[in-house]
């Protein structure tokens, strides 16, 4: 305590002076217009400068609330999407279908749910990805799963109550079915374990015209994809002789080096198609063993 009165005792003088000071301009811009504008227009404007830098800091804090927002929104507008629906034939019957409707009859055939990547590899031969929805959140195998940006990613291949395993598409035992999207032409989308930037693309006649920068996508004959989501972008052109079938190094349109958010697509009707594709084959084996 002796110490702070020598302190004051010995800047009494200077003290002194702020305070005089203080109140000598409290008296100016107080009773003065021209000094009282000056001063406000100078303090709205040191205080509008304080507010912006605060404000960037503050947006910077809050940009994973942000960015989880907007993925919901998107998540939304996804599920709204028309290739989500497809159109019932009811030329023969009428048929009550349990199946959710659009507003002009189209049913849903796929159905989006928001996820956050947790954990994700890209330099093993066998990358996997993993998210935070899981059983408890209507994830199960097989499902879709696509980047924030409508990129191709993988497919889920294990569930836990709250988590899930999902394949990625860098993965050497992971295949896509994948479409050109310039002339519809599709074929089998695979990664050859070097480069996570590029897929392979296989089974493409060589009649078809290819050009470098084409676009492929998910194709309609998968049983997990939608069609039409981007798989990546033609970066090479090569054609295996031995087979007369082009071989296209594809550049993912997925930054698999940075994956944060993604959507797990559902294919409400996926049980169905494989049941039928299963008996289809049972059938056929059986027509085969039959004695004719």
């Amino acid at each position: 305590m002796r110490n702070v009165f020598l302190f004051i005792r010995r800047y009494i003088t200077f003290f002194t002076f702020l305070f005089l000071q203080v109140v000598a301009l409290w008296f100016l811009f107080t009773y003065n217009r021209s000094h009282r504008a000056r001063f406000l227009g100078f303090a709205n404007e040191m205080t509008g400068r304080i507010n912006s830098q605060y404000n960037k800091v503050e947006d910077y804090f809050t940009l994973k609330e942000e960015n989880k927002r907007i993925h919901r929104l998107n998540d939304s507008l996804l599920n709204l999407q028309s290739r989500n629906f497809g159109l019932r034939d009811t030329t023969v019957k009428m048929v009550q279908d349990s199946v959710p409707y659009d507003t002009i009859g189209h049913y849903r055939r796929y159905f989006s749910r928001p996820a956050t990547v947790v954990y994700n590899t890209v330099n093993a031969q066998k990358n996997y990805i993993q998210l935070n929805r899981g059983s408890n959140q209507g994830v199960r195998d097989n499902m879709a799963v696509i980047g924030s940006d409508g990129s191709a990613v993988g497919v889920v291949v294990n569930v836990s109550p709250n988590f899930s395993q999902v394949m990625s598409l860098l993965h050497v035992q992971n295949t896509v079915s994948a479409s050109l999207k310039r002339s519809g032409d599709f074929g089998t989308a695979e990664w050859d374990g070097k480069d996570p930037r590029y897929l392979v693309l296989k089974k493409i006649p060589k009649t078809v015209q290819v050009q470098k920068g084409d676009t492929v996508l998910t194709s309609a004959v998968s049983f997990n994809f939608p069609p039409g989501y981007m798989v990546g972008t033609i970066a090479e052109v090569k054609m295996d002789n031995t087979s007369g079938m082009y071989v296209l190094k594809v550049k993912t349109a997925a930054n698999f080096y940075n994956l944060q958010q993604v959507h797990v697509i559902e294919n409400i009707e996926r049980d169905e198609q494989i049941k039928l594709f299963e008996e289809t084959k049972k059938k056929i084996e059986e027509v085969k063993k039959t004695p004719r």
